[in-house]
């Protein structure tokens, strides 16, 4: 119980510190496995540039069942937190054991998808048959071996919830390192693994997500000592189903609306193919960035829900007030790294004809990134607090609402020839702006209606 003695007790900026740095670590090196498959990808000896492109094609994909994992895994997260906060054991097994139910039907669709709907999906953004090929070979892999991630994604959150998250790094860590191992190996063919390309770094992805998901699975049966568990926790239950979903299904559609976004940039591109290159090598830069922000936000709901479930006025507040400011200070830190090092990242990936593209993107784009992980933050915050409207507004702004039409209108000038491909990166910065300003509305009535009334 030393772990609850934590979430009630410890100062809340110490603790956000202690449990902010592993899940930061943990979201770092989640996005490590795009950034690695593209790095090795970019430096193939035949076909990179169409490989290149084809990985930027099946991302989307991939965030989508990321997405619905970690967002069913947030929702889990905070109901688990709040109702060990009140004390309630029994409650909580069936949560975590709801959990790895619907973990089980989100990998049935996985898989479904992996063997009927690929190539459609592929083949919609492109007419190259190379790239296709590639593509399709890439994402049939991840889909239908999609258990590592999606598991892992819900064992990471039940670990989470208790303030272990320390464990979860480790096994992210684990399964990031076995990627980076086996990617060169089964990418290139060496020793006894023949050369198998972008199929390589799909095989690559796959052993070291199921790896980490292991490694947790076996963490928390031992240390989740909180609640029982047993198959017979797995039974489904509606209302706590409901539970769950009332507050991860806006987190599952904020990650999902990334895969939206993705996708609908790739189809405003495809005009340039260079610069659709350009625009997901640099999303997984920016996704690593972000990625920053994410594990902080998995830091800041969990103590506020917590607090909250205790009904303790102050340690809300500090988790809100400490939770910004590292915040900041994090993207900050990430904005000087890309805006200094940008050829840096060019040359990591190899991006040859969507080099000058690629830099463009990063110059501008990663202005954004201050608001950007200002608005993660608020929705950690949202989320905590029941405000799952709130959150959910925030993400269809940010990833629908402004951007896709904003990048749409200034396409329209860059295939006149009136302006160059960089008018279209303004978009980001602007939609986050804008979005952030509604977020800090939100913010101080959340704050009024459901903080300022406890005693």
């Amino acid at each position: 119980m030393a772990e609850s003695n934590k979430m009630k007790e410890m100062p809340v900026n110490k603790l956000m510190v202690q449990m902010g740095i592993p899940m930061i670590l943990s979201m770092a090196l989640q996005a490590v496995y795009n950034i690695v498959d593209s790095a090795f990808v970019g430096n193939m000896r035949v076909g990179s540039e169409a490989a290149l492109n084809a990985l930027t094609l099946v991302f989307p994909v991939q965030m989508l069942m990321v997405a619905v994992g970690i967002g069913t895994g947030v929702g889990t997260n905070a109901l688990l937190a709040r109702t060990l906060g009140q004390g309630n054991s029994k409650k909580a097994a069936k949560v975590a054991g709801n959990s790895l139910f619907l973990g089980a039907i989100i990998y049935v669709v996985c898989l479904l998808f992996g063997i009927f709907g690929v190539k459609a999906y592929i083949s919609s953004q492109t007419v190259d048959a190379e790239v296709l090929e590639m593509g399709v070979s890439y994402l049939r892999i991840c889909c239908v071996i999609s258990f590592g991630i999606i598991f892992f994604s819900l064992f990471e959150k039940l670990l989470q919830a208790t303030g272990r998250s320390l464990y979860s790094t480790i096994g992210q860590v684990v399964g990031a390192v076995v990627n980076i191992i086996l990617d060169p190996i089964m990418i290139y063919g060496i020793g006894l693994c023949p050369e198998m390309g972008v199929k390589g770094a799909a095989y690559a992805t796959v052993i070291g997500q199921v790896a980490s998901a292991v490694l947790l699975l076996i963490f928390h049966i031992k240390l989740n000592k909180e609640f029982e568990h047993g198959a017979k926790y797995m039974k489904p239950d509606g209302g706590i189903i409901k539970e769950i979903y009332t507050i991860g299904l806006p987190a599952i559609i904020a990650q999902a609306l990334m895969s939206i976004m993705v996708y609908v940039m790739n189809l405003i591109l495809k005009f340039n193919p260079s610069a659709q290159t350009a625009y997901g090598l640099f999303y997984k830069v920016q996704q690593f960035v972000l990625f920053l922000a994410f594990g902080l936000r998995d830091a800041i709901t969990p103590i506020i829900a917590f607090a909250y479930g205790m009904r303790s006025k102050k340690r809300i507040q500090d988790g809100i007030k400490y939770g910004l400011i590292y915040t900041v200070i994090l993207m900050i830190l990430g904005i000087v790294i890309t805006e200094i090092f940008p050829g840096g990242f060019a040359t990591l990936f190899n991006a040859g004809p969507s080099r000058e593209y690629f830099i463009g993107a990063m110059r501008i784009i990663s202005v954004s990134f201050l608001f950007a992980g200002i608005n993660i933050a608020y929705q950690g915050i949202y989320q905590a607090l029941n405000g799952g409207v709130e959150s959910l507004v925030i993400s269809l702004l940010r990833q629908l609402i402004i951007i896709l039409p904003l990048a749409g209108i200034f396409s329209v000038f860059v295939r006149n020839g009136q302006m160059t491909v960089s008018l279209i990166w303004w978009a980001f910065p602007i939609t986050e702006i804008i979005s952030c300003f509604v977020g800090y509305v939100f913010l101080k009535r959340i704050s009024k209606n459901k903080v300022d009334v406890l005693n």
